[in-house]
């Protein structure tokens, strides 16, 4: 049996942009440090996404040593950055500091596997997980809900499966719109791929880590206890 491991991980610090790939990370109650702790807003203050707005998937967002976040380059906050939000969403659109619990759109991490990953077919960035999961045969992720996940000293309760959006039919890099892979992902797969996780024990995760499946309902207490 092939032993699972992390072989990629993701951060967005600017919730629905371009994020950052990392080698390691502090994991806590609310996922992976700096995680889409800035958002947009229309200027009615509803969220805003790619899901309406696909351009914001064209800016790169990466945590600043100061731990704030920089799109492009540059302070989340500045002129700059907020013109080119403005002319994406329209007048009055903005970026905002937030870092509570509902700030995610379902669970704090999104866990995808190279088996599914291969299934898929495309850029796993279209899938725009927290962490990969290598080693993991086939559509095997889909039987890990109710299950844990045991990463060095961090425990992860396993939800359920992602329902996907059309933000996966957009290409990371030119951002060219393919809905014939949105669809595909209905008609495979139910619509469902990834998984919706939640943090039970911290720690620190890193690239090359050992990823050990802890079978079992013993986390649906701590399921309840976790934002939605």
């Amino acid at each position: 049996m092939i032993a699972m491991k992390v072989i990629d991980m993701w951060r967005y610090p600017v919730k629905t942009m371009a994020g950052e790939q990392l080698e390691s990370a502090r994991v806590g109650r609310l996922g992976i440090e700096g995680d889409r702790i800035v958002h947009a807003e229309n200027i009615r203050h509803r969220v805003i996404t790619a899901r309406t707005h696909p351009r914001f998937l064209g800016h790169k967002a990466v945590l600043g040593p100061e731990c704030e976040p920089l799109v492009d380059g540059r302070p989340w906050n500045s002129p700059e950055v907020a013109a080119e939000v403005a002319d994406i969403a329209g007048p009055g659109a903005k970026l905002v500091r937030y870092d509570g619990p509902e700030r995610f759109d379902v669970l704090p991490l999104l866990i995808a596997t190279d088996g599914a990953i291969a299934a898929f077919g495309h850029d796993h960035r279209r899938l725009r997980p927290n962490l990969v999961i290598g080693g993991v045969e086939g559509m095997a992720e889909r039987e890990w809900p109710g299950s844990r996940l045991r990463i060095g000293k961090t425990l992860i309760g396993v939800q359920d499966l992602r329902l996907r959006c059309n933000i996966t039919a957009f290409d990371p890099d030119t951002l060219v719109e393919d809905i014939e892979i949105t669809q595909s992902i209905y008609e495979r797969f139910g619509g469902k791929l990834a998984l919706n996780c939640f943090v039970i024990e911290g720690g620190e995760i890193a690239v090359g880590d050992e990823v050990r499946l802890v079978r079992g309902r013993a986390c649906a207490k701590a399921t309840v206890e976790m934002p939605q």
